[in-house]
């Protein structure tokens, strides 16, 4: 079913130059920031850059949108860089399963047997946005999803959290919000006015370990023409730098699935 799917692909369905000064704007009530602060505040989010070769997360998922809801299981493991294995399981039972690298996208899911297997040229066209394998990573380790030492930005403080809007002029809006404390992500939104869709990512609950910080509770909120999504994922076991396999193999008989 869809939301099997969505869940396995979660990192890829949900998504989506050199750098630049960032220009600065100050909100009534708010104490003006310093040229020197302006620079560190992008500087300082990649100081907190998780330090892994792998990473095992199991974790609760829950799906809802405006027909159904669903609580699963779901297992990720990533190999820095290289590879990521998504198993999503319902009562123990694997229902979907997604392998991502950098030149790669497969997957299959069990209710109606179907697969596909492609690259991220066709999910970017698919979805029109562009995606690649850093975006998924970085999803998962509540990084920014784009890297922000590329590109341009004006700068705000709400609530005292900096505020970074892309100021590139496209058909796809772009803002990141960054805590004034550690530079972390709280929330990202990537949005298509003309198209009426909008999606917010929020992190919360993070946890220090030797390799850095990392979010274990994700919310992903969706918004299109056909409706609203809601994703859950909240972070149960956690471990680094474990000997990881990356099983992936399509059960036999299962129907190639083409995305134009």
């Amino acid at each position: 079913m869809k939301k099997y799917i969505v869940l396995a692909l979660l990192p890829v369905v949900m998504i989506s130059c050199k750098s630049k000064a960032v220009a600065v704007q100050n909100n009534t009530g708010i104490k003006e920031i310093s040229p020197k602060e302006e620079k560190k505040v992008i500087e300082n989010h990649y100081t907190n850059k998780l330090d892994f070769s792998t990473l095992y997360i199991k974790a609760s998922a829950r799906y809802v949108d405006e027909k159904q809801s669903q609580n699963v299981t779901a297992e990720i493991k990533i190999e820095k860089d290289k590879q990521i294995l998504v198993s999503v399981r319902f009562l123990g039972i694997t229902m979907a399963k997604a392998l991502i690298t950098p030149t790669a996208v497969s997957y299959y899911e069990k209710i109606n047997s179907t697969y596909y297997d492609g690259d991220f040229t066709s999910l970017s066209k698919w979805l029109g946005t562009e995606l690649d394998y850093s975006k998924v990573q970085n999803l998962l380790v509540g990084e920014a999803l784009d890297d922000l030492r590329k590109g341009k930005y004006t700068q705000t403080i709400v609530e005292n959290l900096f505020r970074l809007e892309d100021e590139k002029e496209t058909k796809i809006k772009k803002t990141f919000f960054l805590d004034s404390d550690k530079y972390l992500v709280q929330k990202e939104e990537i949005s298509q006015p003309e198209e009426n869709r909008m999606l917010e990512i929020l992190y919360s609950d993070s946890k220090v370990f030797n390799q850095g910080t990392l979010p274990t509770g994700i919310e992903i909120n969706a918004i299109q023409p056909k409706g609203k999504t809601n994703i859950n994922l909240n972070y149960n076991t956690i471990s680094f730098n474990e000997e990881l396999s990356f099983p992936y193999s399509v059960p036999s008989g299962y129907k190639k699935v083409i995305i134009k």
